[in-house]
């Protein structure tokens, strides 16, 4: 073979090489994309999960009043995943082994051996401790006009009580269940985002009165505190929405606030939060559990 042709077949080569080194990359794409989007991810929890408030409505469980742009969506959306959606809102941890309404199966039957991904927040609506502490707070806190401490003057240690030595066993209780039902998944459980600010409120927004702001923000730290302490202790992940969620509590301005307060604001499920603040639970699971 001539010079000229051992260079010319040395080229063809050399390109050959490299069509075929950048075609791999391409055909090797749409392998990897589907296997991440064949992450099975199911969805459970109440209505800070479900997103309930927040439109549009999922029209296929309007009992549950829940959201198709809660935090589990944004999830699906950005991750890719193949989501099943059970969140509703008033769920507590009985609803994961119990029907909740009529049609509304137990949250647990949405799990199974194959299942790679839960998320949930739960544990607020149980005992009736947590939104019936901010509902009665509410209506002291109206007929006081905002002055004082009406409600803790009236329940003292009643709230958090409950919650260490009832809520607290039921959500560790629910946990395991869930590892139970999905052994393969990472199981995540989100803190729930601040509702009041640590010390003054925004009366009649939030209608509390001043001095039983500091009282329903412990209790809710407490809430958040026996939330972290079933994810440790069943192997779960918590994602720390309390910490992340500092500055955007009810009583900031639209637009800052992920939770809508009580009175003038945006959603018609009240206490609960609104789109932003739903993008950002689950901007900070995807970040909690590295998604990205």
């Amino acid at each position: 073979m001539s010079a000229r042709r051992t260079v010319i077949a040395l080229c063809l080569a050399v390109s050959t090489l490299i069509a075929t080194a950048s075609v791999a990359p391409s055909q090797a794409a749409p392998v990897e994309q589907e296997r991440r989007a064949a992450l099975r991810y199911v969805a459970l929890g109440d209505s800070y999960s479900a997103g309930s408030g927040v439109v549009p409505i999922d029209v296929t469980s309007p009992m549950c009043l829940r959201s198709t742009r809660n935090y589990p969506n944004v999830i699906a959306e950005r991750i890719d995943v193949r989501l099943t959606d059970v969140t509703c809102g008033g769920a507590d941890t009985t609803h994961y082994r119990t029907e909740q309404y009529p049609g509304v199966a137990p949250q647990l039957e949405a799990l199974s051996r194959t299942t790679e991904l839960v998320t949930m927040t739960i544990g607020g609506n149980d005992s009736g401790v947590f939104i019936s502490s901010i509902l009665q707070c509410g209506v002291l806190g109206i007929a006081s006009a905002g002055r004082g401490s009406p409600c803790q003057d009236r329940y003292g240690n009643d709230f958090v009580r409950t919650v260490r030595r009832t809520t607290a066993p039921d959500i560790k209780k629910a946990l395991r269940a869930v590892h139970r039902k999905a052994p393969q998944a990472t199981v995540a459980i989100l803190g729930y985002p601040r509702i009041l600010p640590p010390r003054r409120g925004c009366f009649p927004q939030m209608p509390v009165a001043r001095g039983d702001v500091p009282y329903l923000f412990k209790l809710q730290k407490v809430l958040n505190k026996a939330v972290r302490r079933a994810a440790d202790a069943t192997d779960s992940v918590y994602v720390n929405v309390p910490r992340a969620s500092r500055g955007h509590d009810a009583c900031q301005v639209l637009g800052r606030r992920w939770v809508e307060p009580a009175t003038l604001g945006t959603n018609p499920v009240v206490v609960h939060p609104n789109s932003r603040g739903e993008s950002a639970m689950a901007r900070i699971t995807i970040r909690a559990l590295d998604l990205g």
